[in-house]
């Protein structure tokens, strides 16, 4: 028997699994291919003031704890596994390609301003002055100092090594029900008869977690997959076209240390679907390329798709369900990554019996069994 069972070894399972395993507890990790899924495909942006929105003041607060805590997390994780993770507090400069969006982006300005963030306004001149590789077209633009980055596959990487050092036994198999004993948790059934037993069970399958067997109507998690399409290319030298990740209004370009480039990203309601669309793909480089024409001579690499786990609050869903011993992280829509720290520290305080982090308090399963909806 284990202390805890984790369903999903995504990002956010793996670092919960990490930091529960690290008090000294017993943890298993249920996942066919740990690592591959969204967080595979993700860009790895962490973005609290780009991806700032209206109505969103108490998801904003949750994602800059969560960055906040961002530096100790990965000093700590890339000690315990003695893997880099390409973390880089690189910063973003968010442009606008015409007037209508410049003027778009001085009212978001304003906003983030009046919230207290940090970001500078820019001319077109300082824009392409801070990053030369910009088109000469852009309008104007906003510099995000606090807007880092980290690469979500050696992040990944880094997670398995440090799980491996503190004992999580992680099981390659799917997890097929949540069982459920005398109105409880129990564990998890793995294959067909296998059963995983836990004192304490963690939902983390991203936008599978509502897929779960056995889990009760009330306590299943409202997640539903949103299809997000990315490209990777590769230039002929070690330096990326810009320094900093550049966000348009329908795309982003997150530059890495070798050279890589990584745009996107789609958001489409399509279901379950995965399949690489030729229109996805194009629209992704033409936008890319109005803002950093460069990118034109790269190659392309990879172009994938993955599937976050969207919310009807677009707020993630952290804490304890209906059912006793059950206790659910998923949902984290576009900031799976960004909100790794701050929800493995929520999921490991509520198993040890502690009180999570305050800004984790509105993101909790019973908004959902109440009817209610996180607002600002």
């Amino acid at each position: 028997m284990h202390d805890v069972a984790i369903i999903g070894g995504g990002a956010i399972g793996l670092a919960v699994a990490w930091r529960v395993s690290a008090k000294g507890l017993t943890v298993a990790v249920v996942d066919p291919s740990p690592g591959s899924g969204a967080s595979h495909v993700a860009a790895g942006m962490l973005a609290p003031v780009a991806e700032a929105n209206f109505g969103e003041q108490r998801l904003l607060d949750l994602s800059r704890e969560s960055w906040r805590r961002y530096p100790p997390f990965i000093a700590e994780l890339e000690a315990a596994s003695d893997h880099a993770t390409g973390y880089v507090r690189c910063g973003a400069v968010i442009v606008a390609r015409d007037s209508d969006e410049n003027a778009a982006l001085e009212r978001d300005h304003r906003f983030r301003l009046a919230l207290g963030l940090r970001e500078q306004r820019l001319t077109s001149r300082e824009c392409r002055r801070l990053e030369p590789g910009l088109a000469p077209s852009v309008r104007g633009g906003v510099l995000a100092e606090d807007d880092h980055q980290v690469d979500p596959r050696a992040l990944m990487a880094a997670l398995l090594a440090a799980c491996a050092r503190t004992g999580v036994d992680i099981v390659r198999s799917p997890a097929t029900a949540v069982c459920v004993s005398h109105g409880r948790a129990s564990g998890v059934q793995v294959g067909d008869a296998e059963v995983l037993t836990a004192h304490t069970t963690v939902l983390a399958a991203g936008c599978w977690s509502a897929q779960i067997p056995g889990v009760p109507r009330d306590a299943v998690p409202p997640v539903r997959p949103v299809k997000g399409q990315i490209v990777r290319l590769q230039g002929g030298s070690a330096t990326a076209p810009v320094s900093r990740i550049v966000r348009g209004r329908d795309v982003y370009v997150v530059p890495r240390g070798d050279g890589r480039v990584v745009v996107g990203s789609t958001v489409e309601e399509h279901g379950f679907d995965t399949a690489v669309t030729a229109g996805a793909v194009y629209e992704l480089l033409r936008d890319a390329h109005e803002l950093v024409p460069d990118i034109s001579e790269m190659e392309v690499t990879e172009v994938t798709a993955g599937l976050r786990p969207g919310t009807p609050d677009n707020g993630p869903v952290i804490g304890a369900s209906t059912l006793d011993g059950l206790l659910v992280a998923t949902g984290h829509f576009r900031n799976g990554i960004l909100l790794a720290p701050i929800t493995a520290d929520a999921i490991t305080a509520l198993v040890i019996g502690e009180t999570p982090p305050v800004e984790t308090t509105p993101f909790t399963p019973a908004r959902f069994v109440r009817g209610e909806a996180v607002v600002a």
